[in-house]
């Protein structure tokens, strides 16, 4: 059967999972009666609440005797270590663009990879029936977006489909619905995609991703460069330096049919597999006869910006809502983390129990930390800390990023003002349609960390931010960071009503009547500049006068409440986050308040 090799790729929410599940659908992939999930790629938990997709998934249509694996990639420029290994399976790329959004900073993050191994994109414009669509501009950005990205003349004449990925159908006229459906899609891959590349010699296979099966142990999916590949067959690893790093044998063949992965009897050069039966493989090694001594090069991945430590959780109440608390499993499921996220790095940390996470922004590191407490862990975790290096005349140079802020033009103004205190340069500033601006700015990623949650505050939620790295540059100096002190619980209990409400002159509270505290655990946040210890577990006292007022219901204003993401964004260096499954609680990294004296004379002293 002919073979074709095919990634979807586009920013986020515009539309690449739900044409997926269509383009399964009309090629027959599941009958009509059958019972499938909306978004049946996004099949992680976390995926389907948050609307993203987070892990790349493979799947495979049958049309007119060709098969056509496809691959669904991440649209988030934190899961970008996933997009680039990816791009080397495929032979094509669907370049997917929101009729009225047009291309934005992750499309152009993709492409430009997509473009650079000289793959030739198909254009299509989805969500063509939405009432702002302005489909001539959006191409004209598009052609500007690969010009501006050096493609070549092959690559600007690229075919464009417009159409609905909700609604299954796809044009070459933006007029529809089309009684074709997607079928226009389908041909168009086989006629402008090049059959999938097979090399001559034994089989050679690079790993792309990698995935553990509670049954089969580790999965290797990649595409078979050259040979095939049967169960029970001997084979050798090699890293990318060829060195080598296990022999063993292949226990099972698998291969994407439909939305479901069946074992085969044998791989073919060309297509697309997972490979089960080895114990230290991992991604960008290289899968092979025992007689190849030459590794496929992989592709060179971009240096993570950020990190955080993960220590043992060692608050009070640790160990009372989780089941795996010691260093040891977090270590060890850190460590797995790593193998398969190649945009990962994890070390050991200087100071005992913990260990620094470094990532491609906040939102990845903040998944895994979502992903581990559903599975039990207890953590603490600091603030998120940007990986600064060094240039080649011992500069310091930090991550910039290249940020897109789309706004109603009557916030404009705090947007520009909040993103120059942050140290942002603005490089652009032009009308979106529909009395919307969009903005443009080169920013530190220091001064984003927190700045999504005041985005929307400041903008009454209507603005949407889009942040790619740009590159490391000069570092930018100091940025201020949080105003307000902190509330400090100085006694361990449950907290109580009548004692939050007493101080609620003293600023807004961040925990709940019946809430378990502990010394150095944060309560609130602070109206002034310093932190404040206060008593939270106070009751009123009792008497033996009845009035109506005495009597009276206390009223609370409601918590502020601190979601992951916004509690690490909201803590300084000397405080960090406590997850557990059940629970986000912020405080002090060092509890005992005289410890905290010490330490905070000690840095004075460093300092004078």
């Amino acid at each position: 059967m002919k073979l074709r090799n095919i990634a979807i790729i586009a920013h986020v929410d515009h539309g690449k999972t739900t044409l997926v599940d269509k383009l399964l659908q009309q090629s027959g992939s599941f009958r009509d009666n059958q019972r499938v999930a909306e978004r049946v790629m996004d099949s992680n938990d976390i995926e389907k609440e948050r609307g993203i997709t987070i892990l790349a998934k493979a799947t495979s249509v049958v049309w007119k005797d060709t098969r056509i694996n496809i691959v669904d990639t991440p649209g988030h420029a934190d899961f970008g270590g996933e997009v680039e290994r990816i791009l080397s399976m495929v032979d094509g790329v669907i370049v997917l663009v929101d009729a009225a959004e047009g291309p934005m900073p992750q499309t152009k993050f993709v492409v430009s990879k997509a473009l650079k191994i000289g793959l030739r994109p198909i254009v299509a414009v989805n969500k063509i029936d939405r009432p702002d669509a302005r489909a001539s501009e959006v191409i004209n950005e598009v052609f500007d977006l690969f010009a501006a990205l050096d493609a070549t003349d092959e690559q600007l004449d690229f075919p464009i489909l417009y159409g609905s990925g909700r609604d299954g159908w796809l044009n070459y006229a933006p007029e529809g619905p089309s009684d074709e459906g997607l079928a226009p899609l389908f041909d168009l891959i086989l006629k402008h995609v090049p059959e999938a590349k097979v090399e001559e010699g034994p089989f050679r296979m690079l790993g792309t991703l990698l995935e553990a099966n509670q049954f089969l142990g580790r999965i290797i999916t990649g595409r078979i460069a050259s040979g095939t590949v049967k169960p029970n067959q001997t084979v050798k690893v090699l890293d990318r330096a060829g060195n080598l790093v296990e022999n063993g044998r292949v226990s099972k063949i698998l291969a994407f049919r439909g939305i479901e992965r069946q074992p085969i009897e044998i791989g073919e050069a060309g297509d697309i597999v997972s490979i089960a039966g080895l114990v230290k493989a991992t991604v960008a090694d290289t899968f092979c006869d025992p007689q190849v001594t030459e590794p496929i090069q992989a592709q060179p991945i971009d240096p993570p910006t950020v990190s955080m430590t993960f220590s043992v959780n060692d608050s009070p109440l640790a160990g009372t809502e989780g089941d795996k608390v010691t260093s040891r499993v977090i270590r060890d499921r850190l460590l797995k983390e790593a193998e398969g996220n190649v945009a990962l790095k994890v070390e050991e940390s200087a100071e005992k129990d913990s260990f620094i996470v470094s990532g491609r922004g906040e939102l990845q590191l903040a998944i895994l930390i979502e992903t581990m407490r559903r599975e039990g862990f207890e953590l603490g975790v600091s603030r998120p800390r940007v990986v600064l290096q060094k240039d080649e005349n011992g500069q310091t140079v930090e991550p910039i990023e290249e940020v897109v802020i789309d706004v109603d033009e009557e916030h404009s103004g705090v947007v520009v003002q909040k993103m120059s205190e942050r140290k942002a340069d603005m490089l652009e500033m032009r009308p979106s349609g529909g009395n919307r601006l969009r903005l443009v700015f080169h920013a530190p990623t220091r001064g984003l960390i927190g700045y999504q949650g005041e985005l929307l505050t400041d903008t009454k939620g209507t603005a949407i931010m889009n942040r790619l790295f740009h590159a490391y540059g000069a570092y930018k100096g100091e940025i201020a960071g949080r105003v307000n002190g902190v509330l400090i619980a100085n006694e361990p209990g449950e907290a109580v009503a009548y004692a939050l409400w007493n101080l609620e002159d003293r600023g807004p509270m961040i925990i709940e009547p019946g809430w378990k505290v502990y010394q150095g655990m944060l309560i609130g946040i602070h109206s002034r500049d310093n932190d404040l210890e206060v008593n939270v577990l106070k009751g009123k006292k009792l008497t033996n006068i009845r009035t109506q007022s005495k009597d009276e219901a206390v009223r609370l204003t409601p918590p502020i409440r601190m979601t992951l993401e916004r509690s690490l964004a909201w803590i300084q260096d000397d405080e960090l986050v406590e997850v557990t499954p059940k629970s986000i609680r912020l405080r002090k990294r060092l509890l005992d308040p005289n410890e905290r004296k010490r330490e905070s004379r000690k840095a004075e002293s460093e300092m004078a």
